[in-house]
This record gives C-alpha cells, sequence and structure tokens, in this order.
C-alpha cells in the first residue's frame, strides 16, 4: 500500500497543473490515468481537432508551472485581436490588443500540446508519482483517510482524492454527488480549415439565427480551427457532406471573410452539454475542471475556467498545509467550494443567456442583439471590462494575481 497526501484522478490538462502546482509544498502527490501521451509531439504533426484559446489568466499559471515557454516552444498562435459579428446585420464588436497597448490579447493552442508539457513536466518532479495506465476500481472513504483500490488490485492512501476526470467523472459519481445537466440541443462541429486569405492573428466569430461559426487562428497564417455551434441535425448533415459542398456552405455561414474555405482536416462532431455539480467538494474530496462544471463552447472559457480552479486549490491546499491544518477536511475545502462555484455559475449563466440572445431570426431579438454589439463597441469603459473578463483577469486567485508581471 502506497501513502500519498493527495491522489488525482485524472491526467489531462487539469489535473496534470494541480500536480505540478504542488511540487514544493513537501506533500506527496499521485496521478492516476489510463491513458498517458503515447507519441512525443512532433512539429510536423498535422494540427489536432481540439483546441483551447488560454487566456491570460491562464498564462500566467502555466508560466508559474514553468511549462508557458515550453508549450510556445512547441506550437501556439498568439491572437491580437477579436471580431464577433451578426452575420447579414449591422451588429458588429472588435478588440485589440494594439488599442488596449497589449503585446496579445491570448493564445490558441492545441489541447494535446499542453497536456504533454505537463506530463512532461510532472514525469520530471520529484513529489509527483504518474500512475500510468491504470484506473481507479474502487475508493473508500475513511475519517481521516481515503482508501483507493486501482484495477491491478494495487492500493494507495490519501489525505484528499482530487476528481479531476472529465465531464463523465467517474469519481463524482462514486462520490454520489448529484448533477445538474442540460442539453444545448447543439453539436459542436470541429475542423482545421484553410482560408484564402490570412487570418492576421484575429479570433472571429460569427453568428445567426441557426448556431455559431468561431475560427480559431492558428501558427500557419492561413490555418484555422473551426467551432461550429449548431442544431443537432444541421451538424449530422454537415458532416457526411461532400468535401466541397461543406466548403462552400463553411464559406457562406461565415460571409466570406476569408475568402474561399478549404477543408484540412476530418470532421468532428461534439454533443453539446451543460453541467453543474451540486458539491465541488466534500469530506476528503475536490472536483476540478470539467468533473465539476462544462459549458457552452460559445467563448472557448472552458479550459481557464478549469485552470482557475487548479490555482484556487494550489492556493488553498498549500496555506492549509503551512498552517498545519488538515485540507481534506470539507470544514476547510468550503472557501475553495464557495468561489470555484460562484465563477462556474456566472460563467455558465453568462454564456447561456448570450447564446439564447444570439439563437434565432426573431426581428425584435435581433435588433436588440445588433444594438447590444453596437453599443459595447462604441460606450467608453465598456470593452476594457468585457476584455478584462475575457482575459480571465478579475477571476484570479489572489496569490497568482500578486505574481510578477513579468512572470507570465
Amino acid at each position: 500500500m502506497q501513502s500519498f497526501d493527495v491522489v488525482i484522478a485524472g491526467g489531462g490538462m487539469v489535473g496534470l497543473a494541480l500536480a505540478c502546482g504542488l511540487e514544493g509544498s513537501g506533500l506527496r502527490v499521485a496521478v492516476v490515468e489510463n491513458h498517458p501521451p503515447k507519441i512525443p509531439f512532433s512539429a510536423n504533426d498535422p494540427h489536432a481537432l481540439r483546441v483551447s484559446a488560454i487566456n491570460a489568466a491562464s498564462e500566467k499559471l502555466l508560466a508559474h508551472l514553468d511549462v508557458w515557454s515550453v508549450i510556445k516552444g512547441m506550437r501556439a498562435a498568439a491572437y491580437n485581436g477579436m471580431e464577433v459579428w451578426d452575420n447579414h446585420s449591422f451588429g458588429r464588436i472588435a478588440f485589440s490588443a494594439q488599442d488596449q497597448n497589449l503585446s496579445h490579447l491570448g493564445h490558441i493552442v492545441e489541447n494535446n500540446v499542453v497536456r504533454d508539457a505537463l506530463w512532461q513536466k510532472a514525469s520530471q518532479l520529484r513529489d509527483v508519482t504518474l500512475l500510468a495506465p491504470a484506473t481507479i476500481k474502487k475508493v473508500v472513504w475513511g475519517e481521516n483517510d481515503v482508501f483507493i483500490t486501482l484495477d491491478d488490485e494495487n492500493m494507495l492512501t490519501a489525505r484528499l482524492i482530487v476528481g479531476a476526470d472529465g465531464a463523465n467523472s467517474w469519481l463524482r459519481s462514486h462520490a454520489d454527488i448529484p448533477l445538474t445537466f442540460w442539453d444545448y440541443e447543439h453539436t459542436a462541429l470541429v475542423a482545421t480549415i484553410r482560408t484564402e486569405r490570412p487570418h492576421e492573428g484575429i479570433a472571429r466569430q460569427a453568428f445567426n439565427g441557426e448556431g455559431i461559426l468561431a475560427f480559431l487562428p492558428l501558427s500557419d497564417p492561413h490555418l484555422c480551427s473551426i467551432v461550429w455551434s449548431q442544431p443537432n441535425l444541421a451538424a449530422a448533415r454537415r458532416q457526411d457532406l461532400d468535401k466541397l459542398e461543406f466548403e462552400k456552405e463553411l464559406t457562406v455561414a461565415f460571409d466570406v471573410n476569408l475568402g474561399f474555405c478549404q477543408l484540412e482536416s476530418d470532421r468532428l462532431t461534439i454533443p453539446l452539454t451543460g453541467r453543474y455539480a451540486r458539491q465541488f467538494a466534500a469530506q476528503r474530496l475536490a472536483l476540478l475542471g470539467d468533473a465539476a462544471h462544462t459549458i457552452h463552447p460559445l467563448a472557448g472559457q472552458g479550459v481557464n475556467l478549469g485552470f482557475m480552479d487548479v490555482a484556487m486549490l494550489i492556493g488553498e491546499i498549500r496555506r492549509l498545509h503551512r498552517e498545519g491544518k488538515d485540507f481534506g477536511q470539507y470544514f476547510y475545502l468550503r472557501d475553495y467550494e464557495r468561489s470555484r462555484k460562484h465563477s462556474a455559475a456566472v460563467m455558465l449563466a453568462g454564456m447561456q443567456g448570450f447564446r439564447e440572445l444570439f439563437d434565432g431570426n426573431n426581428p425584435a431579438k435581433k435588433l436588440l442583439r445588433d444594438i447590444g454589439l453596437v453599443l459595447a463597441d462604441s460606450l467608453p469603459g465598456v470593452k476594457p471590462q468585457l476584455l478584462n473578463h475575457a482575459m480571465g483577469l478579475s477571476d484570479m486567485p489572489k496569490w497568482l494575481k500578486q505574481l510578477p508581471a513579468n512572470n507570465a
């Protein structure tokens, strides 16, 4: 039987970031992951279909974990502008890094790049043990410890177990934590696209009555990752379309903003479901990332919300351990739970309201959203606040905010 202080179920981006963030605290950490990265990343690999818009707050956390420079060295594309518009209408808003005296607004990074960099880092850390491939088979909660049985019958003990095992979290379900969920009745179609005109490092998002189409700039000036949120039947039809027909529909749906669009990859479809765990913590248990919440991919904020869960939990565990307190006690985990439930609820409500406002072609609703975009684009002080929110600067825990700016 191996004894640890913290056992993390799930070695994805969020679970690995927590493990790296606890290095040097004097705590022994284990990560249990069934699917470790198989092949090292190569810059010659085609772009992966799953990408994230890493905002300034997440960049700062990843820099603190000493992996951000590695990620940028692998493959990351800075974006210096954002444009949002309502198709066939006058509503439009644009953000520019230059206008705000910033070098960039964020980076588009393939999820596997972030995960590979974190995995490499975690594998080098003295206090972190990667148990992979391995699956948790059974968990029994005691008063002072958690007893964990793996699929190979090896047993672990921990003072705290952390669920970072994704949207369909086995650990959350095993702990009988209720889940509120709703079907967005939309599917995200994702693919890599080559555009006729260069993207110029601008993230673009077009709304129409049927759905939302985002073009996220990649490192090649003519390559974008698209996320096309649309009704389920429409997504299924477009996934099966002949390549040329799909390219024509995509180009029209994007108002020919970047010229003709060519498909460079497979088309992947992902059903969209919102989830919100009723508890983010319990006795000797904490939930992180998609195990605690999943949101509409409208603004690419899902992973950023998860990374701020990580940042908050790192701060709380380190503080409680320094003070000699039992960080596995639910009494002490409540600050983490309250803070992150609030942030997730605000984000979920905001995304839902935004999605509903831009859903459908009701003339009154269309006029309302067009006027809203124009006012947000032109009224003094509004855009900086929206940008501050998009960059995650208002969601950072205190310890991360206080790190020197040059750490980011």
